[in-house]
């Protein structure tokens, strides 16, 4: 819709004296028509006024505008933008009491649209944070996952180790029965040599002495 009027009286508009900042100088010689009008797509409040073709008031309403009551009929509020302070003196005090009831009104449609504006920010701010923690814990559900099948892989190294181990020390009782036994049989082939040995050494001295009574046995013969 843009920017409609929503209330329109007549007022003698003055602007505060740039340099006493105390005295009104009037802006224009008669009574003006001063109007309301309401921006709904911005959610902007303002006050026009023109004499003729001149825009003697151009103010856009903030949250933290005051429209002050001086008198029964004449009101007045400072402009930060503008750098100045407007006053309308109003023929009843009706019409001024309207204005200010506008103006208090559109101060708090103003600061509700002002704090509606930073409630949206604090919630699309809130919902960041949320979206940068969301991430962060699927991230540290990722690190668990990695720490659980390490975990995992650590304990199934564990168990073949201990299994490598249990079949080392079967291997190594092996191990030592065999060089027992090799021992044992290098031990017996020892003795066994010996023996042959000892046997051989009993078969020569036999030999021999078979030897020598064949030869006394031929001398014998020979002689008879």
């Amino acid at each position: 819709m843009g920017e409609q009027p929503i209330f329109s009286t007549r007022a003698h508009v003055f602007q505060i004296d740039p340099n006493t900042k105390k005295n009104w100088v009037p802006t224009s010689k008669h009574a003006v028509t001063v109007s309301y009008f309401y921006d709904s797509t911005r959610n902007v409040y303002r006050i026009i006024s023109l004499d003729g073709s001149k825009a003697i008031i151009n103010s856009t309403i903030t949250p933290n505008m005051t429209f002050t009551k001086t008198s029964q009929k004449f009101g007045q509020w400072a402009d930060s933008r503008a750098n100045t302070v407007y006053g309308l003196g109003f023929s009843s005090e009706h019409h001024l009491s309207k204005v200010t009831e506008l103006e208090c009104v559109s101060s708090q449609a103003n600061a509700v649209h002002t704090h509606k504006t930073e409630l949206n920010q604090t919630i699309q701010e809130l919902e960041e944070t949320l979206k940068v923690k969301e991430e962060e814990i699927e991230r540290l559900k990722q690190e668990i996952d990695n720490a659980r099948e390490l975990q995992e892989q650590r304990d199934s190294l564990t168990q073949k180790l201990q299994e490598v181990e249990i079949r080392n020390k079967d291997l190594e009782g092996q191990l030592s029965d065999l060089e027992q036994r090799l021992e044992k049989s290098q031990n017996e082939q020892e003795a066994f040599r010996n023996n042959l040995k000892t046997l051989l050494e009993i078969l020569d001295g036999k030999i021999f002495e078979l030897t020598e009574l064949r030869d006394n046995l031929a001398k014998l013969l020979e002689c008879s």
